[in-house]
Formats: C-alpha cells, sequence, structure tokens
C-alpha cells in the first residue's frame, strides 16, 4: 500500500492527474473523472495507479515472452522521452510521423528500411566512392530522411505485439492499424479521449512532459523487468544443460575408466604368470659360471 501511495504522490507532482477544459471532454471518460476545478477536469489519480499497474503487469509478460512492444509518441514534448525509454529496453519506436499503413502494409515499410540500410552500407563500405560528389549527398540526404521516420523500427522483424501510445486522439491512425491487425494496445488517455479504443487505458495527462515522461518511464522499467526475468530463464536454462553435460562426460569418462581398467587387468594379469615361469626358467637354465 505503501509502495501505491509514493506512486500516487510521483504521480501528482508530476501534474499527471490535470485534464483538459470541461468542454472538450469526452463523456466516457467520465469513470476517471475526479472532479473539475476552474472548469479542468481533475483524473482519479487512483484510477491511473491501478490502469498503470495493470498495463505494466501485461506489458512486463509480452517482454518476458520474447515479444515485441512498439512505442508511439510523435506529439513534440513526447519525443525525445519515447525515443530515450524505447532504446534503453531495445523495443521499436515512432516518433517522427506515422507513415500510413506502417503496421497494415508493413512488408513495404520493411522494403523502405531495406533500401535504408542499403544506402548505409554502400556509404560505409566505400562502393558509394564511384559516384559523384552531388550522386553521393543526395544519397546521404535520402538516408537521413529515412532514418528520420524508419530509424525507430529499423531493427524490427515483424509487426509488433503490442503498442504502446502517448495521446490516442494525435495518433488515431496508429490506433486504427492496431485495431484492424489485432495488436494489444495501451495508451496514454486524456479526459478528451475515449478509454474505450484501448485495450489498456492509463488515464494521465497527455501534454506535459513530466507527466508523459512519469508513465513512460514506467511503462519502460515494467518492460526491463520482464526481458531480465527473460534472460535469467534462459541463463538457467543452459545451466542445466551445462550440469546435464558435465554429468554425461563424467559418466562417459568413469566408463571408460572402467574398460581401461578391466583390459589393463587382463594385461597385467597376463604379466604375472609370465613373471612366475620366468624365474622357474631362469633357474633351469645353467648361468655362466655354471659349467
Amino acid at each position: 500500500m505503501e509502495n501505491n501511495t509514493s506512486l500516487q504522490q510521483q504521480l501528482l507532482d508530476a501534474g499527471v492527474h490535470f485534464g483538459h477544459l470541461r468542454k472538450k471532454w469526452n463523456p466516457k471518460m467520465l469513470p476517471y473523472i475526479f472532479a473539475e476545478k476552474k472548469g479542468i477536469h481533475i483524473i482519479d489519480l487512483n484510477k491511473t495507479t491501478e490502469a498503470l499497474q495493470e498495463a505494466a503487469a501485461a506489458l512486463k509478460q509480452i517482454a518476458r515472452s520474447g515479444k515485441k512492444v512498439m512505442f508511439v509518441g510523435t506529439k513534440k514534448q513526447a519525443k525525445e522521452i519515447v525515443t530515450e525509454c524505447a532504446r534503453k529496453v531495445n523495443m521499436p519506436f515512432v516518433t517522427e510521423r506515422w507513415l500510413g499503413g506502417m503496421l497494415t502494409n508493413f512488408n513495404t515499410v520493411r522494403k523502405s528500411v531495406k533500401k535504408m540500410q542499403s544506402i548505409d552500407k554502400m556509404l560505409g563500405d566505400g562502393s558509394a566512392e564511384s559516384l559523384t560528389k552531388k550522386e553521393r549527398l543526395t544519397l546521404g540526404r535520402d538516408r537521413d530522411k529515412m532514418d528520420k521516420v524508419l530509424g525507430g523500427i529499423a531493427q524490427l522483424g515483424r509487426v509488433p505485439t503490442a503498442l504502446f501510445i502517448i495521446d490516442i486522439g494525435h495518433e488515431h491512425i496508429a490506433l486504427a492499424e492496431a485495431k484492424r491487425l489485432g495488436i494489444t494496445t495501451f495508451g496514454m488517455v486524456d479526459t478528451n479521449c475515449d478509454p474505450n479504443k484501448v485495450d489498456f487505458a492509463i488515464p494521465a495527462n497527455d501534454d506535459a512532459t513530466k507527466s508523459i515522461a512519469i508513465i513512460t518511464q514506467y511503462i519502460t522499467a515494467a518492460i526491463a523487468e520482464g526481458l531480465a526475468e527473460r534472460q535469467a530463464a534462459k541463463d538457467e536454462e543452459v545451466e542445466e544443460v551445462t550440469d546435464d553435460e558435465k554429468e554425461k562426460k563424467a559418466a562417459r569418462l568413469q566408463a571408460e575408466a572402467e574398460a581401461e581398467a578391466a583390459r589393463g587387468g587382463k594385461v597385467r594379469g597376463g604379466g604375472h604368470q609370465a613373471k612366475r615361469r620366468v624365474p622357474g626358467g631362469a633357474s633351469r637354465r645353467p648361468g655362466p659360471g655354471g659349467r
């Protein structure tokens, strides 16, 4: 309970509870509104804490199972935070603009990413040296433009399992594409949006940088925890396999040693008999002074 209280205090300090003006509200947000103050809706932080913890637990599980969570935040207040947090946990992100079809037409987007990577390769390995200076400049500019939009998803080989969205109203195209593909959606939902449009709605102020930062960092910490647990489980498996291999190796060596001992016993046994015969033979054979 103490933990919840301190989390609520942090959310309060970050201004997560400040909603929009009453005239801009979406009536479907009513269950999450605590009060109205000077014409502004105040979000119920008890509800925010519950929703945030529920979303974090679900995202931790997704990360633990090795699946990808795409961060989406193209608002100027969100760009830097989203980029930093997504990079921290090595997850894909979109912070410039959402290309229509980024999910629904994923194969075409992958082709653009591959084109960007091949330009990178050309510029890196010197094969662009044969081009004129102007062509190289054009190539470099094209690459920078593509990197701005596609850089965050360059390592994404397939459609992500979940989307974490800052401001579901602003990112409505991303949300619609995710819905169409049955991708699980998590989102910061302000008082002017419909919380039913996302699978996991986190009622929060999605305009203030501090508010965006605290929610995104909390979610990122949960994903990092899931990834760490996944790694620990993998290490354990490797250890088990190693122990198993050690046991098998020890058993094999023991079996070899026993087989060797059995073979050696036979040889040694033969040796003893020979020794017994030799002295006898020697006594029967006259020595040099015996003549």
